[in-house]
């Protein structure tokens, strides 16, 4: 639950964003201006405490609030393109930075709204909710389209308290979007010890993730940031984890790595690396290699993938014998639609850990006759205990559970292609009363997974016309 304070917080800078929107600014425009402005803030409240600046003199908080409104966006600008060519932390959190607010009117109300807190003093635990719901708002505002870098909260919490990440562990993620995943991971193993070596190694050295997106780059930066992570130096990079060979090895991958193809322009991945079991052009199963590589003999991983990746043929069977040989692949988590912001997915979560083989895999089927939608029934956390629940080792070899069930290396490699996509829940007969709303979520849904099936026909009819 929220508290006042941040309920109020975030109501209010979020309503500001709502005016600033019909002035043509976009939420995720808004949201990286305030992180900018933000940080700017932050600094300016450190020196005021005796802290030295990182920031250049002259482009600091001050020097923006002191601008008159003729200057205001000039002023803005060029702090703007001064800061994104640091070096460090600021460089990371400016990252390819452009104003997008050029109403000085509008910047204004930013800076003053900011202006009014004290956000350097407030607790890191309430300023970083803060930004985490402002972020959650934007993923869920559709028009935005940032609901692509957002992976549910109930089924990040519940990955994590099924890998179980130690404090003393290093936890990477390769596709980190705006950082949920190492913030739960951080949230999971600050709470094990108070020993201030091991909370500094949490801190500065224990986490780390890519993003090859400029602007989510920043948004997890800070995010990471307001929560006392990287306050030096971030764990994030703007990089392709899939160009290279990983840096170092990890104790943990937890991961939901971008569905569908690589983007326009991308570098050809067979061309880059030689380490990958197999030569492919399908991006999920080139994350899932990287991953495979990516962890130490004894690591572990729960990673969020599409349905394709458990039957499909060609390298999809290359990469799944590998698993079962090399990897111990012990449990699998079969999700529904209508968690994820993208329509329509079908995703499973793989739980392994590299070294050994694997003896026997346990399903969870939290699929068949299941019903989410993130308007009307949104996944919660509570839907997942029972999933949590049976991974623990004392329930594992509980049977008496229709949904969790096992099914031995053996059993696997006899099917055709060495398949994963396993389904043995018959789906009720019992009609299902859906409300107005519910209907009209679908039906959205529906279209919107039309209207995305019908740009890639025309990219292929062009292709083929040309």
């Amino acid at each position: 639950m929220q508290s006042v304070n941040e309920q109020s917080l975030t109501k209010k800078v979020w309503n500001l964003a709502t005016v600033i929107a019909g002035a043509g600014v976009g939420f995720t425009d808004y949201i990286t201006q305030l992180t900018y402005l933000l940080f700017l803030k932050m600094d300016d409240e450190k020196m005021s405490l005796g802290d030295k600046s990182a920031i250049p003199d002259g482009y600091r908080w001050k020097d923006l609030v002191e601008s008159n409104n003729n200057e205001l966006t000039d002023n803005y600008n060029a702090i703007l393109d001064t800061l994104k060519k640091q070096d460090g932390l600021i460089g990371t959190i400016f990252t390819s930075a452009d104003n997008k607010i050029t109403s000085p009117v509008y910047l204004r109300r930013v800076i003053t709204l900011i202006g009014e807190e004290n956000w350097f003093a407030m607790d890191g635990d309430l300023k970083g909710s803060i930004y985490e719901s402002i972020l959650e708002k934007n993923g869920q505002d559709k028009k935005s389209g940032a609901g692509q870098y957002f992976t549910p909260r109930a089924l990040i919490s519940a990955m994590v308290d099924v890998v179980q990440p130690k404090i003393t562990e290093t936890v990477c993620d390769p596709a980190c979007g705006t950082g949920g995943f190492l913030l739960a991971a951080f949230d999971y193993m600050k709470r094990q010890s108070v020993d201030r070596d091991k909370l500094r190694f949490l801190k500065n050295e224990a986490l780390s993730g890519n993003d090859i997106t400029p602007l989510v780059v920043t948004l997890a930066s800070m995010n990471l940031y307001l929560h006392g992570i990287g306050t030096d130096k971030s764990p994030i990079k703007c990089a392709d984890s899939l160009e290279r060979q990983p840096e170092k090895l990890v104790d943990m991958v937890l991961a939901n790595p971008p569905f569908g193809t690589r983007p326009a322009g991308s570098v050809d991945i067979s061309a880059m690396r030689d380490d990958l079991y197999v030569s492919t052009s399908n991006n999920q199963l080139n994350f899932l290699q990287h991953i495979m590589l990516t962890l130490k003999n004894g690591g572990r991983a729960a990673v969020v993938l599409p349905d394709n990746v458990l039957f499909e043929g060609g390298a999809g069977e290359i990469i799944r014998k590998k698993l079962l040989s090399d990897f111990n692949l012990h449990t699998i988590l079969r999700l529904p639609t209508g968690i994820f912001y993208a329509g329509g997915v079908k995703a499973n979560v793989l739980f392994f850990t590299k070294g050994g083989s694997t003896h026997e895999i346990r399903y969870y089927d939290y699929r068949t006759d299941i019903k989410h939608t993130l308007a009307t029934n949104p996944i919660r956390r509570r839907h997942l205990d029972d999933f949590v629940a049976c991974c623990k080792m004392e329930n594992r070899d509980n049977d008496s559970n229709p949904r969790w069930k096992k099914f031995t290396k053996t059993e696997i490699e006899a099917r055709d292609k060495t398949s994963l996509d396993i389904t043995w829940l018959k789906s009720g007969e019992e009609t299902i009363d859906y409300s107005l709303a519910e209907l009209m979520a679908m039906m959205e849904e529906k279209s919107a997974n039309i209207a995305a099936a019908m740009e890639k026909l025309k990219l292929i009819i062009d292709d083929i016309e040309e």
